[in-house]
């Protein structure tokens, strides 16, 4: 059995706990609006390419901007320091971004698939650009996977985060019927992001993002954003047979980091990617004591666990940590409350704090 590493991750201090917790607050960034084939993108550059390096490139969900979805994580501390190194750009949705005025009427807001065909178009205007390492949350982790399987020479590596390769099912799309007849949109993309448990029990942060999709977005321009992602259809990927099939399987080949919390609604979804995908590739992360927006709720559990994903790219020099894992590691013991899941030839390899033993489960 290969070594297995202990890694002490510190307390995480909550963030949002004060009275300015909606100034989502950008840092030294530049703005761009990015013609493409199927409009135009808003996109927020912070730092510089450098060299040959990827960027980092990041999708948010619905209800959601750059702001609301990734400031949290990136404005923290050990993020900070990976930021010295890679350059990183958030992609808004087309009107999605602060202060977005309304699309006109009769406006055709772009599908999943065409979401995904817009991007080549920001690593051209960027021009130094070759390559990202994608980092998406729920609408925007479907849209960066469908980016990687188009586009597989420009994506290096995926984070995904509550993400579902499947189109929603009759079932689904008849029970958000009977809700969007009973529930305003709010309510419905509140219950996207948020386990019940969480809506009753985290008041703060469910006020701040209940208010945040209420007021800071257009109401009209988000509809469209949801339909957009209420019709996607299946990414159509599946695992493949090691040794057999690997060269001809639809499926994601870069390494991918599937992130998910142990009370989100999206665990059924990822765990369901995560058993389409290589599984020498592919490593699911699920975060205990953590609920849907693990990038807001523990940023410095998600970030140790980045700076271990992009070490096992092989960029382990412009990350430091107390203890670097070496870059062909292929099992991860976090010594705090996160479950790390990694596929094996054999199952999976389930790791947990206070680790006792490895335990195969089927897959």
């Amino acid at each position: 059995m290969d070594e297995l590493q202990d890694v002490q991750l510190t307390e995480i201090k909550p963030l949002l706990t004060n009275k300015n917790a909606r100034n989502f607050q950008d840092f030294d960034c530049q703005e761009h609006d990015i013609e493409t084939p199927h409009g135009v993108l808003h996109v927020t550059m912070r730092g510089v390419p450098k060299g040959n390096r990827p960027i980092i490139l990041t999708y948010h969900d619905i209800g959601l901007n750059h702001k609301s979805c990734f400031n949290t994580l990136f404005n923290y501390e050990d993020m900070q320091e990976i930021m010295q190194h890679f350059a990183v750009v958030h992609v808004d949705a087309p009107g999605q971004q602060e202060g977005a005025p309304p699309f006109p009427s009769g406006y055709r807001y772009p599908t999943m698939d065409e979401l995904a065909e817009m991007l080549p178009s920001v690593m051209t205007h960027l021009k130094s650009v070759v390559s990202v390492i994608a980092i998406g949350v729920g609408a925007g982790a479907y849209i960066l996977s469908r980016f990687a399987l188009n586009n597989p020479t420009l994506v290096e590596g995926l984070v995904l985060i509550n993400v579902d390769p499947c189109a929603e099912g009759w079932i689904d799309w008849a029970a958000s019927k009977v809700t969007g007849w009973t529930s305003n949109l709010v309510d419905i993309i509140m219950a996207h992001h948020f386990s019940a448990d969480e809506l009753t029990d985290n008041l703060e942060l469910i006020q701040t993002y209940r208010l945040h999709i209420a007021q800071d977005i257009n109401q009209d321009n988000l509809a469209l954003f949801c339909g957009s992602y209420q019709y996607r259809r299946d990414l159509e990927i599946e695992r493949p047979i090691v040794g057999l099939n690997e060269d001809t399987v639809n499926t994601l080949i870069c390494p991918a980091l599937l992130v998910v919390g142990d009370t989100s609604p999206a665990v059924e979804a990822v765990v369901e990617c995560n058993s389409r995908l290589n599984p020498t590739k592919a490593t699911l992360l699920k975060m205990a004591d953590c609920g849907g927006l693990p990038q807001v709720v523990q940023p410095g559990k998600l970030a140790e666990a980045f700076k271990y994903f992009v070490q096992g790219m092989g960029y382990s020099k412009y990350t430091r940590s107390s203890k670097i894992l070496p870059v062909q590691t292929s099992r991860l013991y976090i010594e705090c409350p996160i479950i790390v899941y990694r596929p094996t030839f054999l199952g999976v390899t389930c790791l947990w704090s206070r680790f006792v033993c490895v335990r195969r489960i089927s897959c």
